[in-house]
């Protein structure tokens, strides 16, 4: 995996990886997980801890659990 974003990184290792196009599909998913924990980016890719927080505290309340 640390091989796949170090070529993710690279200009000549994405067109290398192009020639492979399951892992090239790997290796930009393990990039778009390493941005998770960058709340504006994770947003763009469709997750946000702020509503999933929420969501949860409200089930919790609606089932009377602490």
């Amino acid at each position: 995996m640390r091989l796949l974003l170090a070529l993710s990184r690279r200009r000549r290792g994405r067109s290398l990886l192009a020639r492979v196009p399951v892992a090239d599909e790997l290796a930009q998913t393990l990039a778009s997980l390493g941005r998770y924990d960058e709340p504006e980016r994770a947003r763009a890719l469709g997750f946000d801890a702020d509503a999933v927080i929420a969501r949860g505290r409200a089930l919790r309340r609606a089932e009377g659990r602490p």
